[in-house]
């Protein structure tokens, strides 16, 4: 795959043309109208603070039905039936895919899951626009991501602060050290290490544990992809880093809850 075609690059030409189209369709003024209205968010860094000082362990359990990279991932995708899975299991949070044309997501799939369970619930999308931070809210989420990757470091600072301004709690996504040196001077709450390479969607989870040397006390960190065993875990905790993003692993389970236990008890 040439660098002018990666998986990263034609995900945002994509969202870049979709919020081209949906911004015709509906006003920021009354999505605006429609965030005044709404209850506080769920804590999220908080509900992973507690489980980690609970149970020495925090799992964002991840829902999402197809990937660039995989394709079709999980055939029977229920988002309810998944969601009750993960609560039953004792996950801390979910993550749900929102992008339709390369993960087969749906906002609805958030919505409906907000109102079905008391987990907190990270939106898994591509945010290039602030009015996705708007629409992140009014849809039920309760964190959003910001990948480094796909921003600038100011729209990167400006998409943070809009965010926090909305009461969202915000996961900042990087992938490297170059990546991490510029987004410190923010001081971020709430860190994610991709061991996935948005580029090529190669794994690797010695990405966490190198890049985990580098970050401060003051930043939660979460490991995000490549987790699949028991072993795969301890050595992540190793590093010092007790909170797990996992999709796929749990995705390609019969049951994901029982695989979230499997892995963690």
């Amino acid at each position: 795959m040439s660098n002018q075609d990666t998986y990263l690059s034609k995900i945002l030409k994509d969202k870049r043309d979709l919020l081209l189209q949906i911004k015709k369709e509906s006003t920021f003024g009354e999505l605006k109208k429609i965030v005044r209205d709404l209850p506080e968010t769920r804590g999220f860094l908080n509900s992973l603070k507690a489980d980690i000082e609970e149970k020495d362990f925090a799992v964002i359990a991840e829902m999402k039905k197809a990937s660039p990279s995989q394709g079709l991932i999980r055939e029977d995708y229920n988002p309810g039936k998944i969601a009750d899975s993960y609560l039953e299991a004792g996950a801390t949070c979910l993550s749900i895919l929102t992008d339709h044309k390369f993960f087969q997501g749906e906002n609805d799939h958030l919505t409906y899951v907000k109102h079905r369970t008391t987990l907190p619930i990270l939106r898994k999308d591509f945010v290039i626009d602030e009015f996705q931070i708007f629409e992140t809210r009014a849809i039920g989420a309760d964190c959003i991501l910001l990948i480094k990757s796909a921003l600038s470091k100011q729209q990167l600072k400006d998409f943070y602060y809009v965010s926090k301004e909305l009461g969202l709690d915000v996961l900042i996504e990087i992938h490297s050290s170059e990546e991490l040196s510029e987004v410190m001077d923010m001081d971020p709450e709430l860190l994610g290490v991709n061991n996935r390479n948005l580029t090529t969607f190669e794994v690797d989870i010695h990405n966490t544990k190198e890049i985990s040397k580098l970050v401060p006390d003051s930043s939660f960190l979460v490991c995000e992809s490549g987790i699949k065993t028991k072993e795969d875990i301890q050595f992540i905790k190793e590093s010092g880093v007790k909170a797990f993003l996992i999709g796929e692993a749990f995705m390609r389970a019969a049951d994901p809850g029982k695989e979230l236990q499997k892995l963690f008890n």
